[in-house]
């Protein structure tokens, strides 16, 4: 009887502590600095939540949905209060059960798929049961660029006899971090970015080459190589006006 008595106690403590824990949603979006949010066409961002106190995750996955209106988000003026997403703009939807005000850690880490790019950014906050945080939600901002170097490939081994006298063309395709496209004169524009690749020989400065756009998100530049030698090739793009900044990075081998 002893032992039926301590268990219903046990049981009724347990469901008391179930029942207090309220279900409380909150929105978070990762949104590409001076362009859009990132969703599935990219692969969408990576979200963790955890609780400060103990590290625990709370919440986990990733964002999905469009990238959002390009009018409402790039060209509108936006005004206290107005959101800038809609129902099918990208996010990660949480629902979190707790029974206290708890201050929370949300981390970002984007774009998920493209390793060489990836940027986390953070922020804290409280989350108090029952209040939800929805609408716009949480916008974590990520700066930069996404580049990929198309030519030369990563350990190309290139015979010197075939590009002796000859241009070597260096091609990279460069997107935001929305994966927003970068063509002359659209609302990413080509020409308010610098895009430059800077080469090594042997792990010495040989030289810089200067890129340009040839097609959308497609940048091209040319030099001349006129001895064999492990090369090392930085592509950067840098945007004065607002600071963003990226960077790829591959090594080639040109031999005898």
């Amino acid at each position: 009887m002893i032992m039926k008595k301590s268990i219903f106690i046990i049981v009724l403590l347990f469901s008391s502590i179930v029942s207090f824990a309220t279900q409380t949603k909150i929105i978070v979006r990762a949104k590409a600095k001076d362009a859009k949010f990132i969703g599935s066409s990219l692969g969408g961002a990576y979200v963790i939540i955890r609780n400060t106190a103990n590290n625990k995750i709370l919440a986990e996955g990733k964002t999905s949905g469009s990238t959002g209106n390009t009018n409402l988000i790039m060209k509108t003026p936006r005004e206290r209060g107005n959101l800038i997403t809609n129902d099918q703009t990208a996010k990660f939807l949480a629902t979190i059960d707790i029974d206290e005000p708890t201050f929370i850690s949300i981390q970002v880490v984007s774009p998920f798929n493209n390793r060489q790019a990836q940027v986390k950014a953070s922020t804290e906050l409280w989350l108090i049961p029952g209040k939800d945080i929805l609408g716009d939600g949480i916008i974590l901002e990520i700066p930069g660029f996404i580049i990929d170097t198309l030519k030369p490939r990563t350990h190309q081994f290139i015979s010197l006899n075939s590009i002796k006298n000859k241009p070597f063309k260096i091609k990279t395709n460069i997107v935001m971090m929305c994966g927003c496209v970068i063509d002359k004169g659209g609302i990413w524009n080509s020409d308010e970015i610098e895009v430059k690749g800077i080469l090594k020989k042997n792990g010495v400065y040989f030289k810089d080459i200067d890129m340009l756009l040839t097609e959308t998100n497609l940048f091209e530049g040319n030099t001349t190589l006129h001895s064999a030698g492990n090369y090392e090739l930085t592509v950067y793009a840098y945007n004065p006006k607002n600071g963003n900044t990226g960077v790829d990075k591959i090594n080639y081998v040109i031999y005898e």
